[in-house]
């Protein structure tokens, strides 16, 4: 029980919990939490999920709309909706713990570049630790998609306004995409993160805490700015 206490303990006493079970090497259940909360958010995002707007929608941007049969074209919602239930699944399951890894990888090598010293299981429990707000978004999620009779893609992406993006108007798209990186759970994330680095490595928190803000901005600058960015401006400019 010791084992799963410690985990959730984060979310009342960050500072004392994380260093407590960075030091008791808890990733597991972490883990088991993170997997279960998106596998939920996945189903349910899906089940809730209209595909047929977004199909259509899509099929109209490819010039194939007038060519598909009607047959082909009920055929296609259907496997769209079916591929979003195994994804959502997939991505609880295999791909958010798959990230823990990567992400635990990355801070071996953060360590390694100054002179830092921390076992490698230690650094899974920062990571896994870390991503339990990312854990907490997607209850959120799943609880607002439950309340929903049916969702687009265009709505699910606004169901949880986590971020500023979602409450300043009349941004650029490269302003708005900026300020998508400026998001609750995330932030929240990167703060574990930082007391995370601390416990496993011995330096003082704020350099911890520094350390992870600087990850988090070269994170969203590459991924959640610079590539989207690029992407938009290789279909078009759109």
């Amino acid at each position: 029980m010791t084992s799963l206490v410690q985990p959730v303990r984060v979310f009342i006493d960050p500072v004392e919990g994380t260093q407590a079970a960075v030091e008791a090497r808890r990733w597991v259940w972490p883990l088991i939490i993170l997997a279960l909360c998106v596998s939920a958010s996945g189903t349910l995002n899906s089940l809730r999920w209209d595909a047929a707007p977004d199909v259509i929608r899509e099929l109209q941007s490819s010039g194939d709309m007038a060519t598909i049969s009607e047959a082909d074209l009920t055929d296609k919602i259907q496997t769209s909706s079916r591929k979003s239930l195994v994804g959502g699944i997939a991505k609880g399951v295999f791909v958010m713990p798959f990230l823990a890894l990567l992400l635990a990888a990355a801070l071996w090598v953060v360590t390694w570049l100054f002179d830092l010293s921390a076992p490698f299981e230690r650094l899974l429990s920062v990571a896994a630790l870390a991503l339990l707000p990312i854990a907490l978004y997607h209850v959120v999620f799943a609880i607002c998609a439950s309340a929903q009779y049916s969702l687009t893609a265009q709505r699910a992406a606004q169901l949880v306004p986590s971020h500023l993006g979602a409450v300043l108007t009349g941004l650029s798209p490269g302003m708005a995409r900026v300020a998508s990186a400026v998001d609750f759970f995330n932030l929240w994330s990167t703060a574990l993160l930082g007391l995370g680095l601390s416990a496993a490595t011995g330096i003082r928190r704020s350099r911890g805490l520094l350390l992870a803000g600087v990850l988090y901005v070269v994170f969203a600058g590459v991924f959640m700015v610079g590539l989207p960015g690029i992407q938009m401006a290789s279909g078009g400019g759109r």
